[in-house]
């Protein structure tokens, strides 16, 4: 089995990574609790929460099962309220451990109720799709969606694990597993120029899910986050990279509403438009820039963002965590394998909106 162990200021705990791991829960969840919440969305239920359930009891937990709608737009306070629901309703107490069984929005959602109930019980992350698994599961962040910004109330909250099953992503859309490839590519950019080229090369073999190809990916995927994450939980300095395209993608998402686009993809198509605004601040080879662009087009994701307005991309772009005193701030690449955060021109940044874009004032 594949581990990879995160250390941090606000706890300590190891990434399983291997076939079949679904099977073998309860040797996650710590000897000492009084029950497991199992969190999840009635899509990822239907195949695999009997199987978690069953790990679960076989290894003497009291299971109780709390089903969330399933999507993006339900990634808010309200839907939050029907975890606490449950877990007052079944005399949840400290000692209780809540399981989030599903993807970002469940892993969000499940470790911020985590965080919030009774002010802190220990839950653990099962991540189903790619992009949780190298993503949203790891690092401690949770939270929900306000109608005015994504993941705008929320917790730096850490799982006291992260099970990691890749067989289950056989049961994923294609488009899921290219929003996940687009969080593998971006720490390639952002870090690891060997591994940006490792995933230009096997790029084919990665979307067709090759198990040790696959693997591989996730592995040093959860390694360079655990690495920025160890040196920065609180995102209050190099944290902040791993942003990278999230500034644009934020804004497709909140411009075109909340689930038109996959996260990844956003994400995908704001990393192009990240390197034209590092070509233009910091002076990215074109060649490198092209680069970016042909790898997040060859995974799957669009690579024409839409057409939101240059004001109103302007004004989604600054309901944005990294914005300080009013002033906005970027992740940029001097070089695929190295970023930096700052601020940028805003001539600059409207000039990338109208190059990637084509829209007009």
């Amino acid at each position: 089995m594949n581990t990879v162990q995160v250390e941090t200021p606000g706890g300590a705990y190891p990434i399983h990574i291997h076939p079949g791991r679904l099977d073998h829960l309860g040797q996650s969840i710590p000897s000492d609790a009084t029950a497991v919440a199992l969190v999840t969305n009635p899509t990822v239920a239907a195949l695999y929460a009997a199987r978690a359930e069953k790990a679960l009891a076989d290894a003497g937990h009291r299971v109780v099962r709390i089903e969330l709608p399933d999507g993006e737009k339900y990634k808010d306070l309200q839907t939050l309220n029907l975890v606490f629901d449950a877990l007052l309703k079944n005399r949840f107490d400290r000692k209780a451990v809540l399981v989030a069984l599903g993807g970002g929005v469940i892993g969000d959602m499940g470790g911020f109720a985590a965080a919030c109930y009774m002010r802190g019980i220990r839950f653990v992350q099962i991540p189903t799709t790619l992009l949780a698994q190298v993503d949203s599961s790891v690092g401690g962040k949770t939270g929900v969606n306000h109608p005015l910004g994504k993941n705008m109330i929320g917790a730096f909250y850490q799982p006291v694990a992260v099970e990691i099953d890749v067989n289950v992503l056989k049961t994923l859309p294609a488009r899921e597993i290219t929003a996940g490839l687009a969080e593998v590519i971006k720490y390639g950019a952002i870090i690891d120029a060997e591994f940006f080229a490792w995933c230009e090369q096997n790029v084919a073999k990665l979307r067709a899910l090759d198990e040790a190809a696959i693997v591989h990916a996730i592995r040093r995927s959860c390694e360079l986050k655990a690495q920025v994450v160890s040196q920065d939980e609180r995102e209050s300095g190099l944290r902040a990279i791993l942003n990278f395209g999230h500034t644009f993608g934020h804004a497709i998402e909140a411009g075109l509403g909340y689930g038109q686009w996959l996260h990844g993809e956003a994400v995908g198509c704001g990393m192009i438009q990240a390197a034209e605004l590092s070509s233009l601040v910091l002076g990215l080879p074109r060649e490198s820039v092209e680069r970016v662009r042909s790898l997040v087009r060859e995974i799957g994701c669009p690579d024409t963002p839409p057409d939101l307005g240059v004001e109103r991309w302007l004004d989604h772009m600054q309901v944005d965590k990294k914005t300080e005193g009013g002033q906005l701030r970027f992740v940029l690449l001097p070089e695929i394998g190295r970023a930096v955060c700052q601020t940028a021109p805003d001539d600059a940044v409207r000039e990338v909106l109208l190059r990637t874009t084509a829209v007009q004032g």
